[in-house]
């Protein structure tokens, strides 16, 4: 797999896609942050399979880090959800 430094099929640049996802419901963009941690999970299991060890302990970190921003966005939500 080749890693770019772009979302292959999203039309917009990197700026453009974090304005676009900051800009969606709360709820929703914590199952986002969720599935990214789950990727960033899979992607160390691997990584940790190939003998990377420092990479694997930094995705799995990476992870970590993503699972408490989507529950800090989801405790955002239930503060707006009775607004919205």
């Amino acid at each position: 797999m080749t890693h770019r430094d772009d979302v292959e099929r999203y039309p917009g640049g990197l700026r453009e896609l974090a304005e676009d996802l900051g800009n969606m419901r709360y709820d929703a963009l914590g199952r986002f942050l969720d599935l990214l941690a789950v990727k960033m999970v899979g992607d160390a299991a691997q990584d940790e399979g190939r003998g990377r060890r420092r990479l694997a302990t930094a995705l799995r970190e990476s992870a970590e880090h993503l699972t408490a921003a989507a529950e800090a966005v989801r405790r955002a939500w239930r503060i707006c959800e009775p607004h919205t």
